[in-house]
This record gives structure tokens, sequence and C-alpha cells, in this order.
């Protein structure tokens, strides 16, 4: 597979894929699937240990992506951002080529093809190598969607976070409800806008990424219009 080192936000179906170096982590993007979902490989520099996020579909891609030669790095964990088919079509697979543990929220792990080795609330941390993960629980497009923060800790450095469908360029992912629209639209507000910087880049799981900064001035717009 193609990688790009030029990290854009954008990836194309059947496409190539696109990493960003930080100090201490590589997180490279792929396209995966009929429905362009978003995959992200995560990759500690200091260890090569490697941690994926939502195995959506196309496990042999996603196993050329993580790579074949004796520098590879090390996939020890699947993480995945909820329940819905199109982000675990390719869990099983990859799960059994690399043997990780399988991470969920548990009110959507009883939904997911395999079993799950951990279980992760709202405040708990996924560790990998020398990186550390912050888990949100944002309730709404399904009862366990989670979300994941990396704060880089490098000088000037900013947060990365990683949505799944509870956001997106120009609002959060589909809810079936009221109810589920206005717990989301909360979530949101207290647990992501109130909390992180405008600078923090977004990496959702479909589409093009954004900033917290781009999208803050329309909260008041997604919370009338509803989904």
């Amino acid at each position: 597979m193609d990688v790009l080192d030029s990290y854009s936000g954008h990836v194309d179906p059947g496409g190539a894929a696109i990493r960003r170096d930080l100090d201490a982590l590589t997180i490279t993007k792929v396209s995966v699937g009929p429905m362009d979902n978003n995959a992200y490989l995560l990759v500690c520099r200091a260890t090569n240990e490697a941690l994926l996020v939502d195995a959506a579909n196309e496990p042999d891609r996603l196993a050329d992506l993580v790579g074949a030669d004796d520098g590879r790095p090390e996939l020890n964990h699947l993480v995945t951002t909820h329940r819905h088919q199109d982000h675990w079509q390719a869990l099983g697979a990859v799960a059994g080529m690399f043997q990780t543990r399988q991470i969920a929220h548990p009110l959507d792990a009883a939904e997911l093809p395999i079993p799950m080795d951990e279980l992760v609330e709202h405040g708990d941390t996924v560790r990998f190598g020398e990186i550390e993960l912050e888990v949100v629980h944002l309730r709404g497009h399904t009862p366990g969607s989670i979300a994941l923060v990396y704060r880089d800790p490098a000088p000037g450095g900013h947060p990365h976070m990683f949505t799944g469908d509870s956001l997106f360029p120009g609002g959060h992912g589909r809810t079936a409800t009221p109810e589920d629209h206005i717990q989301l639209m909360d979530d949101l507000e207290e647990r992501i806008f109130g909390v992180l910087p405008d600078e923090t880049w977004f990496y959702p799981g479909h589409g093009d990424d954004s900033t917290l900064g781009a999208e803050r001035p329309h909260l008041g717009e997604w919370r009338e219009r509803g989904w």
C-alpha cells in the first residue's frame, strides 16, 4: 500500500494512506470498504507498538497497512469506537492475523462479532507502548460510542482525537430519537468542546478531518437542527 507523508486529512476509497508524524506517535489514515470508513493505525515511535482504531473492512488492506517486513509495528490492540456493522467488518480477521487485544465500551461490546478483552468506560485510559489515550464516552449515536484523545506532550503539541461517528465536520452522526440527539449534543459540549482547545484535531469515522475551532461556532445550529 502506498503511504503518503504529506498529511491532509483526506483519503480516497481504495487509494493511498496518509501518515502524520508526531514526536512520540505516528498516525496513519486509510479508507476501507464500500462506505468509505476510516481506519487509523497509531504507532508508538519509542517502542514500535501499535493500536488500530476501527478494523472496519478489507482486512488484507489493513494488514498491508501494518506491513510485512522485520521493521513493521507490533499491532497489539484493536479499538472499536461503536457497534455499527460498517466499523467492524474486518475485526475478527485482523484480530486473528495479529492476535490482538480487543477493546470497546461495555454498552456496545455485546453487539460486536467477537468477544472483547477489555471494556472501557468514560475517563479510562488505553495504553500501548509509551502512548496513553483517554476514553471519552459520547452517548447518542449508539449507547456505547467512544472517542479517544491523545494529548501530545511535545512543545507546541495539541490534542488529537478519534471520534468514530460521534463527531464529523458539520455535525454529529445520526441519532434515532430527539432524546439521543440532545444527549449527544450535551456530551459533545460538556466532554469535548468544554474541555479541549480549538487546536484539537479530530479524526472521524468517515470523510475528512477537522478541528474543534472550525466546528465550535456551529454548535448552536447543530442543536437546533436535530438529527
